[in-house]
C-alpha cells in the first residue's frame, strides 16, 4: 500500500552524514551505543489494568527492563508497580506529569492545569501537583519527570492547519494565511504565558533540587503551546541549572516540520546539549502519530547524533498498539543508532 510522504517544508534539506561521522560513529559504537537501553510508557497499558503488577509484568515479557510511568497512572495502580520497583524488577526512568493521576481528577491528561495559566487557581494547582509528581518520581527513583508546559488561550489555527494539510493544501495561499495569522494572534499574547511559565519554574527549581530529578520540558506539535523552540532556548539560558531541561518529542517535533513551525534538526542541533531524553514514535502523512517505527516516514537514523549515553529514550506508542508492532520497532531503532546485539 502506498504511504503518503510530507514534502519537507520550505524544501529545507535534511542533513547528511559526512562519511568522518559515520566512521567516528562505528569507532564510539562499542564504547557508548551498546550502553543503549530503551524504555516504554505505561501509557500505552495501564488503561486495561486493575493491577500494578501486572501492568508492569507485561512489559517485562516484551523485553523491557525499563519503565516510564504515563500520566494516566491511576492510584489504585500505584501500590503494585512501587513492589515492583522496590523489589528490583523494573527501574523507572521518567515520569510523565501529571504522575499518578491527581485525587479528584475524572482520568489522567498532562494538560489537567497550566504551569503558565493566566487563572492563578489553576496556576497554583499546576505547581501543587507537579510538586507531587517530583516527589513521586524521587520515590521510584526516577531521572525526570515530563512536563506539558501548557498553551496560549487562543483560537487553535494549527487544527486548521492540519485540516488543509490532510486535504493536499499544505502549499496553498490559504495555509499560509492562516499560518501568518497564527503567528501574528500568538506573538501578541505570548509573554504574559512565557512569564506564568518562568514564575512556575522558580517556584518549582527548589522542590526539583530537594529531590534531585530534573525537569524535562516537552515541545508539543501545536504552535499555541508553551514554549517554542525560541522560548525554550530562553528558558535554559535563564535556569542555567541540571535540574531543568529539554525533553524532545521526536513525533511531535516532526508534526511541528510538516507544518512549516521549525525544521526539526536545527532544533536538535540548538537544544540537544540540554536534552534529559526523548519520546520516540513514528508519524505518518501529516500528524499520525505515536506509530512504532518504521510504520511512519521518520528517518531515525538522523537522529543518533543526539544521542548522549545520559539520554533517556522511551518508546510512546499509542494505547491499543498491538505489542508485536513495539518488539518490531524496537528492534527497527536498535538497528538504524547501532545497538550491539548483547544489550
Amino acid at each position: 500500500m502506498h504511504r503518503y510522504r510530507p514534502a519537507r517544508p520550505y524544501g529545507l534539506a535534511e542533513p547528511f552524514f559526512p562519511c568522518k561521522m559515520k566512521a567516528l560513529w562505528r569507532i564510539r559504537r562499542g564504547a557508548f551505543l551498546h550502553e543503549m537501553i530503551f524504555s516504554l510508557s505505561t501509557h500505552w497499558n495501564a488503561h486495561r489494568h486493575t493491577s500494578g503488577e501486572e501492568l508492569i509484568q507485561e512489559i517485562l515479557g516484551l523485553g523491557f527492563s525499563h519503565v516510564e510511568l504515563g500520566y494516566d497512572l491511576r492510584l489504585d495502580l500505584v501500590p503494585g508497580v512501587l513492589q515492583m520497583v522496590n523489589s528490583g524488577a523494573v527501574t523507572v526512568t521518567s515520569t510523565h506529569n501529571f504522575c499518578p493521576v491527581p485525587t479528584g481528577a475524572p482520568a489522567g491528561h498532562p494538560e489537567l492545569f497550566s504551569l503558565c495559566s493566566s487563572s492563578s487557581r489553576i496556576w497554583q494547582a499546576a505547581q501543587r501537583y507537579t510538586s507531587e509528581s517530583i516527589e513521586f518520581a524521587a520515590q521510584v527513583k526516577a531521572r525526570t519527570v515530563v512536563v506539558h508546559a501548557g498553551r496560549v488561550q487562543m483560537t487553535h489555527f494549527t487544527a486548521r492547519l492540519l485540516t488543509l494539510a490532510d486535504s493536499g493544501k499544505r502549499y496553498h495561499p490559504k495555509f499560509d494565511r492562516v499560518k501568518d495569522k497564527l503567528f501574528l494572534k500568538r506573538d501578541k499574547k505570548a509573554s504574559e504565558y512565557v512569564d506564568l511559565l518562568y514564575a512556575a519554574l522558580e517556584q518549582l527549581l527548589p522542590v526539583l533540587e530537594k529531590h534531585d530529578v530534573r525537569l524535562g520540558i516537552e515541545n508539543l506539535p501545536s504552535w499555541e503551546a508553551v514554549p517554542t523552540e525560541t522560548e525554550m532556548q530562553g528558558i535554559l539560558t535563564h535556569f542555567d541549572s541540571p535540574h531543568i531541561s529539554y525533553w524532545h518529542d521526536i513525533g511531535h517535533a516532526r508534526v511541528r516540520q510538516n507544518l512549516g513551525f521549525a525544521n526539526h534538526l536545527n532544533v536538535l542541533d540548538k537544544l540537544s546539549p540540554r536534552m534529559s531524553g526523548m519520546h520516540v514514535h513514528d508519524v505518518a502523512a501529516t500528524a499520525y502519530d505515536h506509530l512504532m517505527p518504521p510504520r511512519g516516514d521518520i528517518d531515525f537514523g538522523h537522529f543518533r547524533r543526539f544521542i548522549k549515553p545520559d539520554t533517556v529514550l522511551v518508546l510512546e506508542p499509542a494505547p491499543g498498539t498491538p505489542s508485536d508492532d513495539i518488539v518490531v520497532g524496537r528492534k527497527a531503532l536498535e538497528e538504524v543508532w547501532g545497538v550491539d546485539e548483547e544489550t
